[in-house]
């Protein structure tokens, strides 16, 4: 009898928590890749998905008319695998990255803006200004690359003491955050290289991200440490409540006018949060791909929409939309 007792109060614990960590339910999904991506950007709205496959090469997809837009191919002629990629703010222009070589594509006209090799480091992370020519690139010899494409200016910031695990450019491309393994995330001057506020963590950091109007921050390490920050003051806002011991987060974005931000994982987990309090508003987990082992899935970006919804893509080369009712 004491052992059927410890059965049963085993399983309502299990469903107790499962009810936990995940909420509300998932609305629509979208099969892109059935092989796989090993990248994955969606765009600020959640429309459009711009996805590597090794057998597709790079796609654009509008999610809302469930159509394909473009087929750009294979990065370089050497058909390197893409692992790192982001659309603009503003939806026009993409940026995709392999380890050594980068190319910026103009999604309006469906074409390639150019193809750059990196030679002093390996490509661990991207990002991309409106107007197509500010890039930032993380490397794993502690720099943050920008660039300046149309002038060819180039600033190597060298804050950092070991790799740069994650970049995000402000849409005008004058700001740049960066994270890395040394504990730090730096918000710095594209102009002048000057940091305006850095950020100290217990542990590496894995993923950063700005708010559109540059207000606010995200710096996350891979403990369960993940910070709003107030960029006008320089003081955290909140703490995100964290409920794994370990969570790193392997992407994350804002809402557009700054009150939620979306959140995925390396473990298939899909967040919302409320970037006053710090509380969850919602829990999902992103599908994974058929007949894998183990049955897991990296949530590569995420993004909200206008009417709240989030919108993920992950390495399943699945998307799926998401809301909290």
């Amino acid at each position: 009898m004491r052992s059927i007792s410890q059965r049963i109060c085993l399983i309502l614990t299990v469903i107790a928590l499962s009810g936990c960590f995940f909420t509300g339910s998932e609305v629509q999904r979208w099969q892109l890749a059935t092989d796989g991506a090993t990248s994955f950007s969606l765009s600020r709205n959640g429309r459009f998905a711009l996805y590597y496959t090794n057998a597709q090469g790079i796609v654009l997809w509008d999610l809302q008319q469930n159509k394909n837009l473009a087929k750009f191919g294979s990065q370089d002629p050497a058909h390197n695998t893409v692992i790192s990629s982001a659309i603009s703010d503003n939806n026009r222009y993409a940026i995709t990255a392999t380890a050594q070589n980068f190319a910026v594509w103009d999604l309006a006209w469906g074409q390639s803006d150019g193809l750059w090799s990196i030679s002093d480091g390996i490509i661990r992370d991207v990002d991309i200004a409106n107007n197509g020519q500010h890039v930032v690139l993380g490397l794993s010899n502690g720099k943050a690359l920008y660039i300046d494409l149309g002038t060819g200016r180039r600033l190597e910031f060298l804050a950092h003491r070991e790799k740069v695990n994650s970049v995000a450019i402000s849409p005008n491309g004058q700001y740049v955050l960066s994270g890395g393994n040394d504990y730090m995330a730096y918000f710095w001057d594209t102009k002048t290289g000057q940091v305006r506020n850095r950020f100290e963590h217990q542990s590496r950091i894995s993923r950063v991200a700005l708010q559109r109007d540059g207000l606010l921050a995200l710096t996350a390490d891979g403990t369960n440490e993940a910070y709003i920050w107030d960029l006008t003051t320089g003081e955290q806002q909140t703490q995100l409540s964290v409920r794994l011991r370990q969570q790193n987060l392997s992407s994350a974005r804002f809402s557009d006018d700054g009150k939620m931000l979306a959140t995925g994982t390396p473990a298939k987990r899909v967040e919302l949060w409320d970037t006053t309090t710090g509380e969850n508003l919602g829990r999902w987990e992103a599908a994974t791909q058929q007949d894998a082992r183990p049955p897991s899935a990296v949530v590569y970006d995420v993004a909200i929409t206008s009417t709240g919804q989030v919108i993920s893509g992950a390495s399943s080369g699945i998307a799926q939309a998401w809301t909290t009712d």
